[in-house]
């Protein structure tokens, strides 16, 4: 994941950089619809690159909520045909739908929406809500949430840095 994270960064601040600078936003946006770069990277991705913090984040949430918006839809009409067709057998659920479920019941659909990016993308998060039952506008509202708070707090990091640095 690591390594995933770090050969992708450059690449996205490559297309940005090479953007005309009223389309850089949208390449920002492109990089938040992409899971563990998220809002939150493309909003730093944005702002190291020159874009102005407030776009760099606008544009970097837009981006993330976007591409969840689209998962949560996806999980949504999937877990309607299962639960519609019925008669499939439950398979025993993977380790990680098993930390997912654990915290799911300890910290209900805010927490796991809210401290979600400190172990899986908001992509991952809002697939395993959805399939869990939850309903698309409480998915929708939370994660929204989270990208709003994560993408916005990483920003003011990377900028208080920047500013240090000079």
């Amino acid at each position: 994941m690591t390594r995933l994270f770090a050969e992708i960064v450059p690449q996205f601040q490559e297309l940005v950089a090479q953007l005309p600078e009223w389309l850089q936003p949208a390449g920002v946006a492109l990089a938040g619809a992409v899971p563990f770069v998220e809002g939150e990277g493309s909003a730093a991705i944005g702002i190291v690159g020159g874009i102005p913090p407030v776009l760099a984040v606008l544009a970097g949430i837009a981006g993330n909520f976007l591409a969840v918006l689209v998962v949560v839809t996806l999980g949504e009409r999937g877990r309607q045909a299962v639960v519609t067709r019925g008669g499939r057998t439950p398979q025993a659920p993977s380790a990680r739908r098993q930390k997912f479920d654990r915290a799911f019941a300890r910290y209900g659909v805010a927490g796991v929406s809210l401290l979600g990016p400190l172990l899986i993308p908001t992509h991952f998060t809002a697939a395993a809500l959805a399939a869990s039952g939850v309903s698309r506008a409480r998915i929708l509202t939370w994660q929204g949430i989270a990208i709003v708070l994560w993408t916005t707090g990483i920003a003011l990091v990377i900028t208080g840095v920047i500013a240090f640095a000079r």
